[in-house]
């Protein structure tokens, strides 16, 4: 019981610090979803099988990308 009331804690923790930021970085993935699977059947000719696939796993990286980048920027910003 008390795992589990020191993760919730810590996950609301982070939330609250990052709330910005996650929010961002959810609206920018599933967008890079829809655009990913869209221009990979369009320009490739690829299946949605394969568009859905690639569409998944490349915007995770981008997004993990684009949180780190996010924070950074905004940690340089409030320096200013």
């Amino acid at each position: 019981m008390e795992i589990t009331k020191g993760i919730f804690q810590a996950s609301q923790n982070i939330y609250q610090n990052n709330k910005g930021s996650l929010l961002r970085t959810v609206i920018y993935t599933i967008g890079h979803f829809a655009i990913a699977i869209t221009v990979l059947m369009l320009v490739a000719d690829v299946s949605f099988k394969v568009a859905l696939t690639d569409a998944i796993v490349e915007p995770i990286a981008n997004s993990i990308w684009y949180f780190i980048l996010d924070k950074w920027w905004t940690s340089k910003s409030k320096n200013n």
